[in-house]
């Protein structure tokens, strides 16, 4: 079957045709995230026919996943996100070259990849890494598409397109307290429909057709199907140069630790366990030398925090705690780990310890 074949029914568009969907297969965009939002955007990059999709996630699928990441099956559970959803796009479209890469976006390899790349999608949910993509856009000259959901209202906008607003100049504080969809909790209709937002964004740009959102927010809620669009400003000040990003990001990453490898720490009064889940989240765990500041919260009560211990930082799957790594790095704490997995894997072992009498000083 030819690609005009294919392609047809969006070929026969005025403002697409045959240069159009040249430009089209030309085109490659690096999508961050093959989670809710790069669900829904991935399968209408894939079957318009852009030339050349980069996926970028580091995450295995989990069951809780399926609700919401609906390019994944059943079966798939365990396996890495970016490289099942490359098997999607090829079988969807074998036209289309995919690059699966399973690593974190981080200020080590964020710029190296943008600069393969023609437009960058932002379809995380973490904070952090949303000014990190940013920032590599500035330094790479890419375009953002970025897309952002709490509960049922989404965000759409587009930023650093020729040389306009940027993220910063919406959001120019790094807060890092927002909470993600693991946390606040989403319908996985209202990811589908802003990820479709992003992808239409992608496809205008490429393409040259229509208003992109350059300056403007779209903000959507789902709930009753209203939405507004707000200007923004540029700030010129908002800028960063390739060595203020490398001094920013690559100064240290978020180090992790194994609960299992500091187990023989629970009793050291030097060593402080930091859990940042809200009050009410279980499974309950209380060690000797523990406390709990909500993620949320933590920013406010840092006075509450020894500069001098050790301090293990835990959530409840192991993201929060890499958010509140980082901003406890921002304040200058320096011996500061997150725990792998979080509480869910700190109660699996800690009931093996339990039935194996090991330990008797925690409770969940």
């Amino acid at each position: 079957m030819s690609s005009s074949t294919r392609y047809n029914r969006q070929i026969i568009l005025p403002e697409i045709g045959e240069e159009g969907q040249e430009k089209l297969s030309r085109s490659k965009v690096l999508v961050i995230g093959a989670g809710g939002l790069g669900a829904a955007i991935l399968p209408y990059l894939a079957s318009a026919g852009v030339g050349e999709i980069g996926i970028v996630d580091h995450d295995v699928i989990e069951i809780s996943n399926l609700q919401r990441q609906v390019i994944y099956k059943t079966e798939a559970i365990g396996k890495s996100k970016a490289k099942e959803a490359k098997a999607m796009i090829t079988e969807l479209n074998p036209l289309v070259k995919v690059k699966a890469i399973s690593e974190k976006l981080s200020g080590r390899n964020a710029i190296s990849l943008f600069e393969k790349y023609d437009i960058i999608v932002d379809a995380t949910d973490n904070i952090a890494i949303k000014y990190l993509i940013n920032d590599a856009c500035l330094v790479t000259h890419k375009p953002m598409v970025y897309g952002s959901i709490f509960r049922f209202q989404g965000q759409v906008s587009v930023f650093n397109y020729k040389n306009g607003p940027t993220y910063r100049c919406l959001y120019p504080e790094e807060n890092l307290n927002a909470a993600n969809c693991e946390e606040a909790g989403v319908l996985g209709v209202s990811v589908g429909i802003i990820g479709m937002l992003q992808a239409n964004e992608v496809l205008k740009m490429i393409l040259g057709i229509g208003a992109i959102l350059s300056g403007k927010i779209l903000v959507y809620n789902t709930l009753n199907n209203e939405q507004q669009k707000y200007d923004f400003e540029k700030n010129d000040f908002q800028t960063i140069t390739r060595e203020a990003f490398e001094e920013k990001y690559n100064k240290c990453e978020v180090e992790e630790v194994s609960f299992e490898s500091v187990l023989n720490e629970m009793d050291n009064d030097e060593v402080l366990f930091l859990d940042v889940r809200n009050v009410d989240e279980s499974p309950k765990i209380s060690l000797k030398n523990q406390i709990q500041i909500p993620l949320m919260h933590l920013e406010s009560k840092l006075e509450k925090l020894d500069k001098k211990q050790t301090i293990y930082i835990f959530c409840q799957s192991g993201i929060r705690s890499k958010i509140a790594f980082e901003l406890l790095q921002k304040h200058r704490f320096k011996n500061i780990k997150s725990i792998a997995g979080g509480a869910l894997v700190m109660r699996n072992l800690l009931e093996e310890k339990k039935d194996s009498h090991e330990f008797t000083n925690f409770i969940f």
